[in-house]
């Protein structure tokens, strides 16, 4: 837009800003995953997501959950079955699941436009059920041959 120097133009812009979070946890031995889309980026909601990762654990077998040190991914989130694990601040590259997410949003969420929230929780819902059920991709991306136990 052309202005006169010294001037500020007149634009429309969007004024509103409506967010979701997709929670997701991988299995890379396994290749099952844990999803959960969420309102909000909290410690709330991330212990919800703990409480489903944790239901899905077969009996007799511990979740270990590789977390960033963001403040809402909190040490007090532990279950009995679920143990979370800070990697250091800035090595993005040391948590698998970075992968999964940079891979979601290439695919299904950038550059799009969405009419409402129904069509945000329904456009996220469908990028989380392609990831999850596209045979191998998820040991294809997560997989890494140092973290083998």
């Amino acid at each position: 837009m052309w202005a006169r120097k010294g001037t500020r133009p007149r634009a429309l812009k969007q004024q509103q800003f409506i967010y979701s979070y997709i929670y997701g946890a991988v299995c890379p031995s396994t290749g099952q995953a844990v999803g959960l889309i969420l309102p909000n980026a909290n410690t709330v909601c991330m212990s919800l997501h703990i409480d489903e990762i944790s239901r899905s654990i077969p009996e007799g077998r511990h979740g270990l959950i590789l977390m960033d040190g963001a403040g809402w991914h909190q040490a007090s989130l532990n279950r009995d079955n679920v143990t979370i694990v800070k990697i250091p601040p800035y090595s993005p590259e040391l948590n698998p699941c970075e992968q999964v997410w940079q891979y979601i949003k290439d695919k299904s969420l950038k550059n799009r436009c969405y009419t409402d929230y129904d069509d945000i929780l329904r456009v996220a819902t469908e990028a989380w059920i392609n990831f999850t059920t596209e045979e191998g991709r998820i040991q294809s991306l997560c997989s890494r041959d140092w973290a083998e136990i």
